[in-house]
């Protein structure tokens, strides 16, 4: 099987296509050369089927965002010589963070953030996770980039800010909120479940799913009846994200039980 053909077992999608051929283009140099190898950042879906790839192909790679829990990682190949802890501190590694401060009047969000860098032209691949806090902001970057960044970025939308390069081990890592919410459904559709986790109607939700802006288990879903299981995680555009995370039993009106956990 050659390598177009591998890919399309994978994957339908000629975007993901693209990004595990550069995936294999990564793992193949480190095997040539026995150097150390990094795709650019990885989306939770991306990351999913660069696994099911390296399954067929009995590769290896360690997925690392900069901290443990990230949700952005790069796919890093390792020559036998080298492990990720060692290669952690290598001037070489190709993540770094830049910290963002501001005036503590300002209240910048995360939208502000990532349309900013967009902004200077900066690829979204090239960001990885984007760590709003109270009064600082630390951003996941590639290597090649960070110089750039320090350089040219003042603003996250309107809010002025001063930048400095960060240590992976001194990011600051906000704390996750997360909303409970409990509702009953007729059944574990995708549009009953947007509509009672983002606390919308369902036919804005299902408005949502035909626009291909939902998201099942970081892949887009514009079945408005796809079913839902325990554990899937949610994302409509605008809205942020969600999980089902447990279904109970039913009601005396036979409706299902469901408990849903929105990130704020």
């Amino acid at each position: 099987m050659n390598k177009g053909e591998l890919l399309r077992k994978i994957t339908s999608d000629e975007e993901d296509r693209l990004v595990l051929a550069r995936l294999l283009d990564q793992w193949e140099r480190c095997e040539r050369r026995s150097i150390p190898a990094a795709t650019a950042f990885l989306t939770p879906g991306q990351q999913q089927l660069a696994e099911e790839l390296l399954r067929v192909l009995d590769a290896a790679a360690v997925f690392d965002g900069g901290y443990d829990g990230a949700e952005r990682r790069a796919a890093l190949f390792l020559p036998d010589y080298l492990t990720a802890e060692g290669y952690r501190g290598d001037e070489d590694y190709p993540l770094r963070a830049v910290r963002c401060a501001w005036r503590t009047e300002d209240r910048p969000s995360h939208r502000d953030f990532l349309g900013s860098l967009m902004g200077l032209g900066i690829r979204r691949d090239m960001v990885g996770d984007i760590l709003v806090d109270a009064d600082s902001c630390d951003i996941l970057l590639r290597r090649e980039v960070q110089e750039f960044v320090l350089q040219n970025y003042t603003a996250a939308g309107r809010v002025h800010v001063k930048t400095a390069p960060v240590a992976l081990g001194d990011l600051h890592l906000p704390a996750r909120r997360v909303q409970e919410i409990r509702d009953t459904v007729a059944a574990l559709r995708l549009d009953s479940l947007v509509s009672s986790g983002f606390r919308i109607s369902r036919t804005k939700a299902a408005a949502l799913i035909r626009g291909g802006k939902v998201e099942v288990n970081w892949r887009v879903c514009d079945k408005a009846d796809h079913l839902c299981a325990e554990g899937d995680c949610l994302s409509a555009r605008g809205y942020g994200k969600c999980r089902l995370a447990e279904v109970g039993g039913l009601s005396k009106k036979g409706r299902i039980a469901v408990r849903m956990e929105r990130y704020q």
